[in-house]
């Protein structure tokens, strides 16, 4: 029988490069749970992050969709009965929004949103992971994904910022903020069992996690 954990629906998020979707494929593993993705395919992608006219209101509406008809799916092939764990929460389409749409754009974007959001389900935990520029460059790096060569430091800089301010005012569920500068969830056994056992506590409100910097 596979361990169990206090919750049935467990969001992860964090600024691109942190780690979200290897962590989530280590905990399915051991959890045996429902791992859900999000669309990284997005057609209009390339073209944002080569800045061309146009492209980040593309990106964004098509990511908005798209995840809020993956959220949906969720609830009406009624999964719960199972752990489901994902590697983004529906709210960190807004802070993308927020940090590449102009004004105009914005504004359709969020009557649009604001409709959406109500109708997908809360998670029963977020697992906030955070690290600095440095180190999501790093990784980032490591992955060599195609697309995201053209991400800058700056860029890089105004998202983890972004995300910080995002989470700092966040209460629509328990919330796990994990510093993952020292850790490493995916590679280090030692590491993920600490953190296995943070998530297999109640934890109500914000609580944080911050392993020592190892020698």
């Amino acid at each position: 029988m596979a361990e169990q954990l206090p919750f049935r629906y467990l969001a992860v998020d964090g600024p691109i490069g942190v780690g979200k979707t290897s962590l989530v494929d280590r905990l399915v593993r051991r959890f045996e749970a429902v791992k859900v993705l999000e669309d990284v395919e997005n057609p209009f992608l390339p073209e944002f992050y080569q800045d061309r006219p146009g492209a980040a209101f593309q990106t964004q509406m098509y990511f908005l969709l798209s995840r809020y008809k993956q959220q949906r799916d969720i609830v009406q092939q009624e999964l719960f009965q199972r752990l489901i764990i994902s590697d983004y929460s529906f709210q960190k389409d807004r802070i993308f929004a927020y940090l590449t749409l102009a004004d105009d754009d914005l504004a359709v974007y969020d009557r649009l949103y604001v409709t959406l959001e109500p109708q997908v389900p809360v998670p029963d935990l977020v697992l906030y992971l955070t690290a600095d520029v440095d180190t999501c460059m790093a990784r980032i790096k490591k992955r060599a994904r195609g697309f995201e060569r053209e991400i800058s430091e700056d860029y890089m800089a105004e998202l983890i910022d972004a995300y910080n301010h995002y989470f700092h005012y966040y209460n629509r569920s328990p919330l796990l903020v994990v510093d993952t500068r020292n850790l490493n969830l995916v590679a280090k056994g030692d590491d993920f069992d600490e953190l296995i056992e943070q998530l297999k506590r109640p934890i109500r409100g914000t609580e944080y996690f911050v392993a020592a910097k190892k020698r």
